[in-house]
């Protein structure tokens, strides 16, 4: 009785949004994206695309908590790809912190690809941030991502 006791706590405490999550649901396209709770305060009862636009929001805010988040979403990674777009505008910007991240996060296999050739353009220039940041700067406006 008690096991089931604590099942249907656990639910409620789930739907009523108390617990925070780290992943998306199993099932979900993204459900190999994980991310730290203690960095990521995400309310267990937000759907998938809150989850995203919340973690890409707080990209934009505080770009260095990209680290904290294994095989990002492509909504995530352009998040990042924006914030490094604009330091690479600004003289005297440096991005090299974010492109390292960017480097990292691809060290995963299931991290996927956000711009065509930036996986190959990795390994090429052997994850050297100045390599990538050569690579994006080729890249046509906003890294020819587009935001749907």
């Amino acid at each position: 009785m008690l096991p089931l006791f604590m099942q249907a706590l656990a639910w409620i405490s789930r739907v009523c949004g108390f617990e925070t999550v780290d992943s998306f649901p199993p099932g979900h396209p993204h459900a190999r994206t994980h991310w730290n709770g203690a960095y990521f305060d995400i309310a267990s009862d937000l759907k998938p695309e809150e989850i995203e636009r919340s973690i890409c929001e707080r990209i934009f805010n505080t770009p260095t908590i990209f680290v904290r988040i294994a095989n990002p979403t492509p909504a995530m990674q352009r998040a990042l790809l924006s914030v490094i777009e604009a330091r690479m505008r600004r003289p005297g910007a440096n991005p090299n912190d974010l492109v390292a991240m960017l480097v990292n996060a691809y060290r995963s296999p299931h991290t996927p690809d956000v711009i065509p050739g930036l996986r190959a353009a990795i390994v090429a220039c052997d994850g050297d941030a100045r390599g990538v940041m050569d690579f994006l700067g080729a890249m046509p406006a906003a890294f020819n991502v587009i935001e749907a």
